[in-house]
């Protein structure tokens, strides 16, 4: 068995493969061209595909040659899901979704390197001029009903009272069509994908199979999941996306921040690129000083750099810090700051005119004046992380954080946040 997948393994990347055996030798003999395809059906990658780029980018550290597909075509169609009919894209709104995914993608995989370069490609190129007699003379005739049928989403679909549509239905075929065609144009032998594309993935190596005669490879990662069984990846506002526009790279840091301690060590072997002596270093520290977070500061940190950057994370991580004190608000930037209140208390703020009462008081860190009174002079009560003992201290624009924000904490933990009406 190669040391490769025994390493995917280990990070828990592995799901199902066609023939290890084969493939370890592939690997071994390489480099081996692989690809990954990816559908414009959102506006934005998320961490499911996030899986998906990670593995690639193990298989082109190892020294093997990325091809990133993006579904110009298959986007237009849309895999079939569990429950419904894909609202469909237009032509032009598939497009503008398949450039913002090709701008994404490239922030993952080395489009520079010397000997193995990662390629991106658009099955729009081969797919958009063929006819319909041309799908089902040259590739239709080679899938067999049954098979078809027999795909779980399919079944499942063909029981639902909407049924499933033709158009959803064939799908398969053209992402079958898919790896043939990256096959003769780029010499590609694997396929990598979600575990819930091994039926679509497997159509494509058996197409190769009947067409050209030749035995190519499939790859799947797991669905990734907590310890309770359920999926990892949903915060309170939905998927964990990539793009900044639709998560702020605060919020995306946070999201790690917040794993599980029971979570946080496959986590950091499934997401990150971290040694395996690390990782298991860690995983003791969890263990014995589990009130450090040790691990989900690392897990947090690797992530968010790897998809937003080394500044970002420097920008996520002082505003983290100064939040809870230990850095300087007044260094943060209007955006991540905006994002690190989002969840707080929130009141308004006149500058000139509000108080440091009011502002307790409306904001609902204190029930009524009396006991914002006895907070504030028992020493309870910061503005921007300085100590107020003034009851009467009118709030000023000298008191004003990026973005007209005040931040107010009572006591050491609790924060609520003043904000200037527009």
């Amino acid at each position: 068995m190669s040391d490769l997948i025994e390493e995917l393994r280990w990070r828990g990347l592995v799901a199902q493969h066609t023939d290890e055996e084969s493939l370890s030798a592939a690997f071994e003999d390489g480099p081996v061209t692989f690809y990954c395809g990816f559908d414009p059906t959102a506006p934005s990658l998320h961490h499911g595909h996030l899986v998906q780029l990670i593995l690639m980018r193990h298989l082109q550290n190892a020294g093997h040659r990325p091809l990133a597909l993006v579904g110009g075509a298959t986007g237009l169609i849309g895999d079939p899901r569990d429950v419904g009919e894909r609202s469909m894209n237009d032509t032009e709104g598939g497009v503008v979704r398949a450039n913002r995914l090709r701008s994404q993608i490239e922030r993952f995989l080395d489009f520079e390197a010397e000997d193995n370069p990662a390629r991106m490609v658009n099955n729009l190129d081969w797919t958009a001029d063929v006819s319909a007699i041309g799908l089902l003379r040259d590739i239709g005739k080679y899938f067999r009903l049954g098979t078809m049928l027999s795909k779980d989403v399919v079944a499942r679909r063909l029981k639902s009272d909407e049924g499933i549509s033709y158009t959803e239905f064939s799908y398969q075929i053209l992402q079958a069509n898919d790896f043939l065609q990256l096959l003769r144009r780029y010499g590609c032998t694997l396929q990598t994908g979600g575990n819930d594309q091994w039926g679509n993935l497997i159509g494509g190596m058996e197409l190769i199979r009947k067409v050209e005669g030749k035995n190519v490879h499939v790859l799947t990662t797991p669905v990734i999941t907590k310890a309770d069984g359920t999926k990892f990846g949903k915060s309170e506002g939905g998927a964990i996306w990539l793009d900044p526009k639709m998560m702020s790279p605060y919020d995306f840091y946070q999201f790690w921040l917040q794993t599980a301690d029971e979570d946080v060590v496959r986590m950091l072997k499934a997401f990150t690129f971290l040694p395996r002596e690390e990782i298991e270093a860690l995983e003791v520290a969890t263990v014995e000083q589990p009130h450090a977070r040790a691990a989900q500061k690392a897990l947090a940190a690797e992530v968010t750099r790897f998809v937003h950057g080394e500044d970002e994370l420097a920008r996520v991580m002082a505003a983290t810090d100064a939040l809870w004190g230990r850095g300087d608000l007044w260094e943060v930037d209007a955006a991540t700051l905006a994002s690190a209140i989002q969840d707080l208390p929130k009141t308004t703020v006149v500058p000139g005119e509000t108080t440091v009462l009011d502002a307790l008081v409306g904001s609902s860190l204190e029930s009524g004046r009396q006991a914002a009174l006895r907070t504030v002079k028992g020493n309870g009560l910061s503005i921007n992380n300085v100590k107020v003992t003034d009851p009467d201290h009118v709030l000023g624009e000298e008191d004003l954080l990026a973005g007209g924000v005040v931040l107010l904490r009572k006591g050491r933990k609790t924060l609520a946040a003043g904000l200037v009406e527009n």
